[in-house]
């Protein structure tokens, strides 16, 4: 993703620097000075400002689904049985905990939530469904759509 901040709280370098960092999230400090223009150190403190600044959450890998025997992926609405704040703090808690929700939105629409979940096989995913996701806080019910193929799939 490109990133282009254009309201005066970073420069050009910082712009610069999070944009090799989404894509490299592995690049050397060296490499990335060098890249955006700046000496080491001047590189090194604006890292260090993105983080505590929080433009930057974290660092990870990115992981093979094929390898990991995870390559199924469903897209699942939830629509809530009651939306007020509590109801949805307590949902907004329980989907922390399954480790196969791999992203989940509130939407503005028809359904309250939308899950993106990762299992083996549509016989796990179905496991899921039915023994954990329709018991979670407040669900009144579900509907799921299978991805036949990801196209694109990039993590901010």
């Amino acid at each position: 993703m490109k990133i282009s901040i254009k309201n005066g709280k970073l420069d050009r370098f910082e712009i610069a620097m999070l944009n090799l960092l989404s894509s490299d999230g592995r690049i050397s400090l060296t490499d990335m000075a060098k890249s955006i223009g700046l000496s080491k150190s001047p590189c090194q403190v604006r890292l260090k400002r993105l983080i505590q600044q929080r433009y930057i959450l974290g660092f990870r890998a990115v992981l093979n689904p094929e390898k990991l025997d995870s390559e199924h992926i469903a897209f699942t609405e939830v629509k809530l049985s009651d939306t007020r704040e509590p109801a949805l703090a307590a949902f907004n808690r329980a989907v922390q905990e399954i480790q196969e929700i791999e992203q989940c939105h509130m939407i503005a629409g028809s359904f309250d939530y939308l899950l993106k979940i990762r299992t083996r096989d549509i016989a796990t995913y179905r496991r899921i469904l039915g023994e954990t996701i329709s018991t979670l806080p407040n669900v009144a019910n579900t509907s799921t759509f299978v991805a036949m193929q990801s196209v694109k799939d990039n993590a901010y």
